[in-house]
């Protein structure tokens, strides 16, 4: 099985320790015996696998009462097709550089920052684009995507400069221990300039802010990205002070 898929024996023993890849015990001998369900589950792992997922979600996902394997592959090959486009458009992006080095191209601004916006949407895609378009409906996620990519590079540089800000407060806030403290209310509303620089014009409403609040403690991907940064309950702090701030 481990020559079959490429992976080493200790990683299967790990999946079968975790829960997530459990084949038949051989009672004679004591031997994992893998069945075609099982090498069909480990494709499927592989491929969660390759698109950035942690082991603990793909495990719920397998799990899930609804889960859907087809449909689940047709997404697969929606962020593969995704992924090359973006390899495609970060060598465009080498090639025009280097023939910017010889003086035979002129790159504008915009074009030097394509390759990596494209990216940012797909790793976004493959980590979060199957809650986020339930939430916020496809059309909504289309149009943030495009907004990214229109981005000049004062606008990209902007946003960035708005989450450093956002982090930096947050962190001052949790060490206070208040999410309704000055600090955790700037944090939320330097949050909420950054989310306008993604969202389209009129998207923005304290439910709609309170609904991604809601994401950062529900989904444990969101959750381990803020507490990964600022220590463990981050994202609960940072939902209630965001619970705060909208309703004053």
């Amino acid at each position: 099985m481990a020559n079959l898929a490429n992976v080493s024996p200790r990683t299967l023993r790990y999946y079968n320790q975790i829960g997530l890849l459990v084949p038949r015990k051989n009672s004679s001998n004591g031997y994992r015996t893998y069945e075609q369900a099982d090498i069909d589950r480990l494709q499927q792992i592989l491929f969660f696998r390759e698109m950035g997922m942690e082991l603990r979600l793909i495990k719920r996902i397998l799990g899930a009462p609804d889960f859907n394997k087809e449909a689940t592959l047709l997404v697969h090959l929606e962020l593969l097709r995704a992924k090359r486009k973006q390899l495609d458009l970060l060598i465009l992006n080498v090639n025009r550089t280097l023939a910017e080095l010889k003086g035979e191209y002129k790159m504008t601004n915009e074009q030097k920052f394509e390759g990596f916006k494209t990216e940012i949407i797909a790793e976004n895609e493959a980590k979060f684009g199957r809650e986020t378009r339930q939430r916020y409906g496809d059309q909504a996620v289309d149009d943030s995507n495009a907004r990214l990519m229109g981005m000049s590079q004062s606008q990209w540089e902007y946003q960035q400069t708005l989450s450093e800000r956002v982090f930096t407060l947050l962190a001052e806030a949790i060490r206070l221990g208040d999410p309704a403290c000055q600090a955790a209310q700037q944090a939320c509303a330097a949050h909420r300039e950054w989310i306008g620089c993604f969202w389209t014009e009129g998207a923005y409403t304290h439910l709609a802010h309170r609904n991604l609040a809601e994401m950062y403690v529900a989904d444990e991907r969101f959750t381990q990205f803020y507490d990964g940064k600022l220590g463990e309950g981050a994202a609960r702090f940072f939902h209630d002070a965001i619970l705060i701030y909208t309703q004053s």
